[in-house]
């Protein structure tokens, strides 16, 4: 059965969050398949030809980690994003942030993933801080239609990531994966793993880093 590991992470570096970090835990997995929560424009044949040729490094720190990754292992990249989030997610995040208590909260989160890196982000603290945010985020914004949109919005971004992998694996085998996604859908997206696990004909032996 194919092994898929479930890590959360962060596009930019702070403190103990950075791609050399993250290498780490890819050369201890060795994966020979990494999904990756990106489309495919954001690591392009062309940026992948500029690490090549000129070591040119991605900013995203989660690309720069698979491109140093890829230095001593052979692997197959799959990005598996359709659909980004909507405008009324962006519209969600802009004015949130601007609430005083919002901006402790968030002060308090990125101070935690400084300190304690990946293992924070792989946390049950890190899913309940998620969980204050985002309720927090709701009664800022008092709109129970706009929260539907917004709710409606990460559900297709994360089940169009599960389907891509699902389907990838119909397809191909492989012995060990990594699934890397933002720290913020870790626990949705734990669950749709179990949905998934249900009704899909193909069995994957998932873990989830740092579940310990």
């Amino acid at each position: 059965m194919s092994e898929i590991t479930l890590i959360s992470k962060v596009h930019k570096e702070i403190g103990k969050c950075n791609s050399e970090e993250l290498n780490k835990i890819l050369q201890s997995i060795n994966p020979d398949v990494i999904f990756l929560e990106e489309i495919e424009n954001n690591y392009s044949i062309y940026n992948q030809m500029q690490f090549s040729q000129f070591g040119v490094y991605h900013e995203r720190l989660e690309i720069k980690a698979i491109q140093t990754y890829s230095q001593n292992h052979s692997f197959e990249y799959v990005p598996v994003l359709d659909v980004g989030l909507s405008d009324e997610f962006e519209k969600f995040i802009t004015i949130v942030s601007q609430n005083m208590g919002y901006q402790r909260l968030l002060e308090k989160y990125n101070s935690l993933e400084k300190i304690g890196g990946f293992k924070f982000l792989n946390s049950e603290i890190n899913i309940v801080l998620q969980e204050e945010m985002r309720e927090l985020g709701n009664c800022i914004i008092d709109n129970e239609i706009f929260h539907k949109k917004v709710i409606a919005s990460i559900d297709e971004y994360e089940n169009s990531m599960l389907r891509n992998i699902y389907s990838f694996c119909n397809k191909k085998s492989f012995t060990r994966a990594i699934f890397m996604c933002g720290a913020a859908h870790r626990k949705t997206i734990v669950e749709k793993i179990i949905e998934y696990e249900m009704k899909e004909n193909i069995k994957l032996n998932w873990t989830f880093y740092n579940d310990i």
